[in-house]
Formats: C-alpha cells, sequence, structure tokens
C-alpha cells in the first residue's frame, strides 16, 4: 500500500495534467459546434471500424456452425427434390427421353424434341399432331419415341407441325421382336382399349413366356432396335392357326403424351442400303 501511495506522490503531476487533459477535450467538444461535429464524425468512423473487425472476427469463428447448418439444409433440399422428381413422374408420366434408360438406345442418332399439341385415344385410327415440322428437320416415315417407347411415325409434316400415326392407329405396322428371344413379329392395334395392343406372325415354334419384354427389331429405317414397346399379357393362335398372336401392354402411356422425340433416320436408311446393295452382291455371284 506505501509502494502504491509513494507512486502517486511522485507522478501526482502528471496525473493532475491528464485530469485536465480530459476536462478541456469535454469542454471543448461539448460546447464548441464545430469540434463537437468532427469529434462524433471521427468518433463514429472509429467505432464502425472496430465493429466491422469485430463482426468478421465473430464470423470466423462461427463458420463451423454456418457450414453444418448448410449441410443439414442441402440434405434437406435434397430430400425435397428426390420427392417431388418421384412425385412428378407419379402424376405426369414425363416422357423426358434424356432421363430415361431408352434413350441408351437412341444414342448416335440425331433427336429432334418435339411437344404434342393434339391427341386422341377413342378412335380407330388415332391421330397426333407435334410441334416440330419441315422446318426442324422433320420428315416423312421418320419415328417418333418417347421415354417410355415406341409412339409412331410421321405420316405427314407442314413448315413447323406433323402429323403422327401412332401405335393406336389400325394403319400402324411396326416390326418388333421377343427381347433376348430372337422371334419376330408386327405391332397392329384392333382398336379398344389403348393401353392394348397385338403382335401378329409371331412362328409356332418360337419359346417365350408371359411379361417378356417387346421390343423394336430395327429391321427397317424407322426405328433402331431395342426401344421399348410393352410386354407379353396372353397369347392366342392366329386366325389360320399357322403362327401366334401375342396381347401385350403398351410400353407408352397415350393418354398423357407429352414430351416426344423423332428420329432422324438417315443413319438407318444408310445401313438399310448397305445391308442391302451386300444382299445383291451375293445373289448376283
Amino acid at each position: 500500500m506505501k509502494n502504491l501511495i509513494d507512486f502517486f506522490t511522485r507522478y501526482n503531476y502528471w496525473f493532475l495534467f491528464l485530469l485536465l487533459e480530459v476536462i478541456s477535450f469535454v469542454l471543448l467538444f461539448q460546447f464548441n459546434s464545430y469540434q463537437g461535429s468532427v469529434w462524433f464524425t471521427s468518433a463514429n468512423i472509429v467505432s464502425g471500424k472496430v465493429y466491422e473487425i469485430s463482426s468478421k472476427i465473430e464470423s470466423f469463428f462461427e463458420l463451423s456452425q454456418v457450414n453444418e447448418q448448410l449441410t443439414q439444409r442441402n440434405i434437406y433440399l435434397e430430400q425435397q427434390v428426390k420427392g417431388l422428381q418421384e412425385k412428378l413422374t407419379s402424376a405426369t408420366q414425363d416422357s423426358s427421353y434424356l432421363r430415361n434408360n431408352q434413350y441408351q438406345y437412341l444414342a448416335g442418332y440425331k433427336l429432334i424434341p418435339a411437344k404434342v399439341v393434339s391427341n386422341s385415344v377413342d378412335k380407330y385410327n388415332n391421330l397426333i399432331t407435334i410441334d416440330k415440322g419441315a422446318a426442324d428437320g422433320v420428315k416423312k416415315d421418320m419415328g417418333v419415341a418417347c421415354g417410355n417407347g415406341v409412339v409412331g411415325i410421321i405420316f405427314m409434316t407442314s413448315e413447323h407441325y406433323s402429323i403422327v400415326i401412332p401405335v393406336l392407329n389400325s394403319q400402324s405396322n411396326i416390326s418388333c421382336t421377343i427381347k433376348g428371344r430372337g422371334y419376330f413379329g408386327y405391332l397392329h392395334w384392333k382398336g379398344g382399349d389403348a393401353s392394348m395392343a397385338y403382335v401378329d406372325d409371331v412362328p409356332r415354334h418360337a419359346r417365350f413366356k408371359l411379361y417378356d419384354t417387346i421390343v423394336t427389331s430395327g429391321y427397317s429405317s424407322v426405328f433402331p432396335p431395342g426401344l421399348l414397346v410393352g410386354k407379353v399379357r396372353h397369347v392366342y393362335n392366329s386366325p389360320d392357326g399357322v403362327s401366334y398372336r401375342l396381347k401385350i401392354k403398351l410400353a407408352t402411356d397415350f393418354g398423357s403424351l407429352r414430351d416426344v422425340c423423332v428420329i432422324d433416320n438417315s443413319v438407318m436408311n444408310e445401313r438399310l442400303e448397305l445391308l442391302r446393295a451386300t444382299q445383291d452382291s451375293i445373289k448376283g455371284k
């Protein structure tokens, strides 16, 4: 205690000087408007910088907590997106071919995406109108598919629209095969149920079973091989008794069809022309 008293006694004039300086500054800035405004401005600048630095320091030490919250939020959003995608697919039967396994069979082909603008499923000769035409590269006899499988064949085009003869048309005739079995037939629709069609001319010696998959054969210049058509649901004898008629459940839901793609058949035409030339060459020898 004695040392503390000696310290204040020894330096008392310094403490007196500091006290008088503080009192003078208070009087100066409190009773003089100009000096007061300068002090106020400077104090605000200094305090603002101090608060800014303090905020940055606090934010830095809170980054781990923020990252944890962001991670939890991202997980929640991913779950929400996944759930919405599943609901959308279930509700609309989205046929976006870019997100469907059918796209693998169309790799290497030029595809022209299109929207269905009119459609019917309750007539004997149904037709589909799409919003792409000659100006977009669409031509007569090009195949049309969706994410779920085969749709039909281009029948007529204008500058910006095209008419499609779908599977649900009595004039439709598409070459098909039983996947993994190697037996072929032709897809027809007999009217009535828009979810069912028939594959005719399947040979009597064919071996298959119910729920086998029917796909395009690739034996024409319209569709590449492997596009999904449907699944076998019932087997009948043909009217002449020399072949089978297969009743199949169509993979494409024509009632909710919205998005389709037109398949540019120039690659298939080239392949078939080469095959025909080879066959003619062999026959000529």
